[in-house]
């Protein structure tokens, strides 16, 4: 009796036994492995075409739900998949494994080298004997004087008339002149040409070189021919153009400045002539057919200043 209760009580163990290591199939679904097995074929997907950096493996389930990992490998219809240096089977469905691709770097910026980027090209500033000054795009010295160009003009300055010449940066930016690049050196002569040129429509900058050949800027010059101040007015056209004390720099720039006026006026607004006139008197010009006088100084008197000036007509329309 004893022995037939044996069998059955060792049938009932057998089936424990064998249960048990049923439910705990079950319970692990995923093996672990340092690597996958050997029978294992690697079939990531293609990578994209392109220039681009594949950086891992995209599992997507039936579900939805997105698995991104280092790399996937199948082994029949087995799926496997490392994260660092652990490899595990997936037993769930996966609908698509895709490549994980590395953003694209930008395109390089092309950078000219700092030695070829272009910079502007520097100022000058010639300092003249009396106090003005004159802006120029280039200067070269020798020992006779030095010739500096502004714009499409090549002018030429004795050594005598030069004081100094510095680069634009090497001027006080206090004492920098933010007009048309010239100044007498005295804020009230060049506001007087300023206006008395904007008020009788002549060009400031005209007016500013008659002054600088004249006088220098010294107001109380006077010629051995008896012309008095800035403008170097002779007394009988100071009368003229009702200026009573040719050594006050605003009478005087205020006669001189209609004197010119008139002078572009009655020669049409060339230049030459009305300097030729200033120079010798207009009564010349028109002896000679309305031409500049075959008088050495007036010709080197017209030449300086226009070459300075350049051509145009400078009464408003």
């Amino acid at each position: 009796m004893s022995g037939t209760t044996l069998i059955p009580c060792k049938l009932l163990l057998l089936g424990l036994i064998v249960g048990s290591g049923y439910f705990i199939s079950q319970a692990q679904p995923r093996r672990l492995r340092s690597a996958p097995p050997k029978s294992a074929t690697t079939a990531p997907p293609p990578a994209p075409s392109g220039d681009v950096t594949v950086t891992g493996q995209r599992i997507v389930l039936a579900t939805g739900v997105i698995l991104q990992v280092d790399e996937v490998s199948k082994q029949g219809d087995e799926v496997w998949y490392r994260v660092g240096n652990v490899w595990k089977m997936f037993t769930g469905a996966v609908k698509a494994v895709e490549p994980v691709v590395a953003p694209a770097a930008p395109a390089p910026v092309a950078v000219a080298p700092k030695d070829q980027v272009a910079k502007p090209a520097p100022s000058y500033w010639i300092h003249l004997a009396g106090g003005a000054r004159v802006k120029a795009d280039s200067v070269s010295e020798d020992s006779s004087g030095a010739w500096y160009q502004r714009g499409n003009l090549s002018i030429f300055l004795e050594r005598a008339r030069i004081a100094r010449i510095e680069l634009e940066t090497d001027t006080p930016k206090a004492g920098r002149w933010k007009g048309d690049g010239w100044t007498s050196g005295s804020s009230l002569i060049d506001g007087l040409i300023r206006a008395n040129g904007e008020r009788f429509g002549v060009d400031p900058y005209l007016i500013f070189l008659v002054i600088e050949h004249e006088s220098h800027f010294r107001t109380r010059a006077v010629s051995p021919k008896g012309a008095q101040g800035l403008m170097q007015l002779m007394p009988g056209t100071a009368r003229r153009f009702g200026v009573r004390r040719p050594h006050d720099p605003a009478e005087n720039i205020y006669g001189g400045t209609q004197y010119v006026k008139e002078l572009l006026k009655l020669f049409g607004g060339q230049v030459h002539l009305a300097l030729a006139s200033y120079n010798a008197g207009e009564g010349a010009v028109m002896k000679y057919g309305r031409n500049i006088p075959p008088y050495r100084e007036t010709r080197e008197y017209v030449k300086r200043i226009t070459k300075r000036y350049g051509s145009g007509s400078l009464t408003e329309p």
